[in-house]
């Protein structure tokens, strides 16, 4: 048996390793379990490696991404941190029990409480043709930017909405990358309906001027940008060649090696629905996330929720989510007056103004476009091959919620158990029977919430829980 812990953290990107750090300053024995090889998480991949032996690839990536290099140190030099990487954490119980595999062993640790930092993913982009070869996210083309300096083949188009697609364009552009060009779904009337929400987002106005920034250094590196972007569709044989869409009323057409798609990121549900958190629907966004209050503390007592998992907010807010939502901790396990914890918050709120600020403007701005496919031969489970249209016929045939819908068409059922399907399904169910996506319901999950081995469960030895 190993020392009592404290506090469990899940997930090294800028939430957990700003709670790990912060809940290490103030006494408390910190389990941090990590599903990569290092910390950073999504934003910060790879950044250790870089600042130390790439820096041309971060002068690429920028300060925002260098200035995770100061969280990782922060972090490994805290002397009650156990950070475990590789760790795959497939079931949490909301005693405090979390059950997680490392290089093919199933294991269990227990905590007194437990703050989830399980970040957020690329909305599914389900366009005809999205699954051809040479079709990928946005932030997938960054990740291997981060992971390895690689660039994706051929001519390249980014399309959908979002700050990210606005940002990695502009990084694969000054990587050498070869962009013909950025089709944008976001409209001209989409800002000019969301104006009155800029004084509340001038805090942030950083953001607003680096954006408008980039847009001008996109075009004037000769790359077109068009908005307002509709009824677009990759197309090929064994591979994309090409992608059409409207613009304006103009068809348009490229032929292209690769298509980079990106509509937005919502945060990951899957632990906080495994655990049983409470959830709410976000209608700006049209996404899930956890219901919490200031501090990240959740429907479920030992468990909190910091960072993009619990609404999107960006990293440098998460980071200070995530110190929030340890400094909660340590009041709750006994390190903290509240009076003490109210004051050790205070300038954390502060420092957290401006990047949270903007935040309301950019959800309205960047409203996402392909929430669910009209072309009912679009697919929509990749796991199952289940299509749009499969999904509004099992409707019509009595299907009530998304729970059902796996028995008549084993959507949600492949090895990502809903996450690249859920939200579309959804979408789906909800418009098919004339209902909101709230009343249609989500997956219903359960663990594990990660495919894993028998030979895992196997190997797991119960009396060595870390307890």
């Amino acid at each position: 048996m190993t020392d009592s812990i404290d506090l469990i953290v899940i997930g090294a990107g800028p939430a957990g390793l700003g709670a790990a750090t912060l809940a290490s300053e103030h006494g408390l024995s910190v389990l941090l379990l990590d599903e990569q090889g290092a910390p950073g998480g999504q934003i910060y991949r790879n950044i250790e490696h870089n600042d130390a032996n790439d820096p041309e690839t971060c002068d690429i990536l920028g300060p925002e991404y260098t200035y995770g290099a100061s969280l990782a140190s922060a972090c490994r030099q805290s002397t009650t941190v156990t950070y475990t990487p590789n760790a795959t954490v497939w079931r949490i119980d909301p005693d405090g029990l979390v059950a997680y595999s490392v290089d093919g062993v199933g294991k269990t640790a227990k905590a007194r409480r437990i703050i989830l930092a399980t970040g957020a993913m690329e909305r599914p982009v389900p366009i005809p043709g999205w699954t051809l070869p040479g079709v990928m996210t946005a932030g997938a083309a960054q990740t291997l930017l981060k992971s390895s300096a690689m660039l994706p083949s051929g001519r390249i188009v980014v399309a959908g909405a979002g700050p990210l697609a606005i940002l990695v364009t502009l990084q694969l552009i000054d990587a050498g990358a070869n962009i013909a060009a950025l089709l944008e779904t976001t409209r001209k009337r989409d800002y000019l309906a969301n104006l009155m929400m800029l004084p509340q987002a001038m805090p942030g106005q950083s953001y607003l001027r680096r954006g408008m920034a980039m847009r001008r250094a996109i075009r004037a590196s000769g790359v077109p940008i068009y908005s307002g972007v509709t009824n677009l569709e990759a197309r090929g044989g064994d591979k994309i060649s090409t992608v059409r869409c409207r613009s304006g009323g103009e068809k348009l057409a490229f032929e292209i090696d690769t298509l980079l798609l990106h509509d937005g990121v919502v945060p990951n549900v899957q632990a906080t629905r495994q655990v049983g958190c409470a959830h709410e629907w976000y209608e700006a966004q049209r996404y899930w996330r956890p219901v919490h209050d200031s501090w990240g503390a959740t429907s479920i007592d030992t468990i909190a929720i910091a960072g993009d998992g619990a609404g999107i907010s960006g990293a440098r807010a998460a980071e200070y989510l995530g110190q929030l939502a340890a400094l909660d901790a340590a009041h709750r396990l006994g390190k903290l007056s509240e009076r003490d914890r109210d004051s050790a918050a205070r300038p954390i709120r502060a420092a957290k103004l401006p990047h949270s600020a903007i935040r309301p403007l950019l959800d309205g701005v960047f409203a996402p476009s392909f929430t669910a496919p009209d072309d009912d031969d679009t697919i929509v489970c990749r796991c199952e091959e289940v299509t749009a249209g499969d999904i509004r016929a099992a409707v019509a045939q009595g299907v009530m919620g998304p729970n059902q819908l796996k028995a008549f068409t084993r959507c949600g059922m492949g090895p990502c158990q809903g996450r690249n399907c859920g939200l579309t399904a959804s979408e789906l169910i909800a418009e098919a029977q004339g209902v909101t996506v709230p009343e249609a319901g989500y997956f219903r999950l359960r663990p594990p919430i990660k495919p894993i081995t028998l030979g895992e469960l196997a190997a797991m030895d119960l009396s060595e829980t870390e307890n």
